[in-house]
């Protein structure tokens, strides 16, 4: 039969074993605690500040003044006198071109789009 003391040694052996096994699996070297546990981020830390979407955003609000842009996490929704005319995406694992949700249609783009493609898309949008 196994003393009390032997029972204490496989005790902290195997607390030590899972502390090692949570630790190799934690935060990689360039990651924070907070991005690695799900913890909620602020939106500078979710949104940066350069992507394609602000640059969209900021062309939409450039050349298209009527329109009014609203940034969201994933999307802008473009609408104009109160009534939503679309909602464009940047996404390249989906497809590009346009799909309804409801009502307002969704225009998927795969980088930046040129004014052009969106005067475009904003017309057929309307």
């Amino acid at each position: 039969m196994i003393d009390g003391i032997w029972w204490l040694v496989i005790l902290f052996a195997v607390v030590a074993a899972l502390w090692l096994l949570a630790k190799s699996r934690g935060a990689k070297p360039g990651e924070t605690g907070s991005q690695k546990s799900g913890y909620k981020q602020s939106k500078k830390e979710k949104i940066p500040a350069n992507d394609g979407l602000q640059k969209a955003a900021s062309l939409l609000k450039q050349h298209f003044p009527d329109y009014r842009v609203t940034r969201k996490a994933n999307h802008l929704l473009v609408s104009k006198q109160d009534k939503k005319i679309a909602m464009i995406t940047i996404d390249k694992k989906l497809a590009i071109g346009q799909r309804r949700l409801g009502n307002v249609p969704v225009i998927n783009y795969h980088r930046v789009p040129s004014r052009a493609q969106l005067s475009a898309n904003l017309q057929d949008a309307e």
